[in-house]
């Protein structure tokens, strides 16, 4: 086992080992999820390979989100209420269900991602819905945690996602998100840090932490190193 938890057996969607998949063989299916605006038939086509994929990746950011929100959370995790912006097959809740949060509510826009996320239990509620162009289909103030994890780039969500996922955050709930730091998302992660900030300024939320990191996953352009780097951020809302 690795340091960020990893077993180092692959696992497929189902929970059974899948051990037929390589890191030439997604390859080019990550970089089109880098480098295209990849819409809902390319996430449905990819559910079913989707959870061995980013353990060949070596996707940290679902762990360490959930490591960066159990350090910081205040109250009782068993009833908070978790929504996940951009679930997908919910590996962020999985890993949060270990930090014992119990109550998960999922919104994505591919329908098989949806039904990958079902099979695993995690969800009292999953929702499927056009991220992006629509609002969040969440009454404002009634989430305790709201996360959006490797959802938020340049290929994905709009930067002023932020100010929605900060207006269905209950007073003192908590908003996390993470973005990728390779050169091709570092205008988005610039500009992302820059909307964090003014929130910040306006008094609607406050900064808990900022976790950079150097190995979010491995990296898939030839002009990159082994690993491209990525970034988690925490904040709280406000209380008034």
């Amino acid at each position: 086992m690795d340091e960020y938890g990893h077993a180092g057996q692959r696992w497929g969607p189902t929970g059974m080992a899948n051990s037929s998949r390589t890191f030439a063989d997604i390859r080019s299916v990550v970089l089109s999820a880098h480098n295209n605006k990849c819409d809902e038939g390319f996430y449905n086509n990819w559910a079913e390979n989707y959870d061995q994929d980013l353990e060949i990746l070596d996707y940290h950011a679902p762990l360490l989100v959930a490591e960066c929100l159990s350090s910081a959370f205040e109250g009782e995790r068993e009833k908070a209420v978790v929504l996940d912006v951009a679930c997908g097959t919910g590996l962020a809740c999985s890993s949060l269900q270990k930090k014992g949060f119990q109550y998960f509510v999922g919104l994505d826009s591919s329908a098989k991602m949806l039904e990958v996320a079902k099979r695993k239990g995690l969800y009292q509620e999953l929702k499927q819905c056009l991220l992006g162009p629509s609002a969040l289909p969440i009454k404002a103030g009634t989430c305790d945690v709201v996360i959006a994890v490797g959802a938020l780039s340049c290929t994905h969500l709009p930067v002023t996602i932020v100010r929605e996922l900060w207006q269905v955050a209950k007073p003192g709930g908590y908003v996390c998100v993470t973005t990728r730091g390779n050169e091709s998302n570092k205008e988005y992660k610039n500009h992302l840090e820059r909307i964090l900030s003014e929130m910040e300024m306006e008094g609607l939320w406050n900064r808990i932490s900022v976790m950079e990191v150097e190995r979010w996953e491995k990296a898939v352009c030839d002009a990159e190193s082994e690993y491209i780097p990525g970034a988690v951020y925490l904040y709280r809302k406000s209380e008034k």
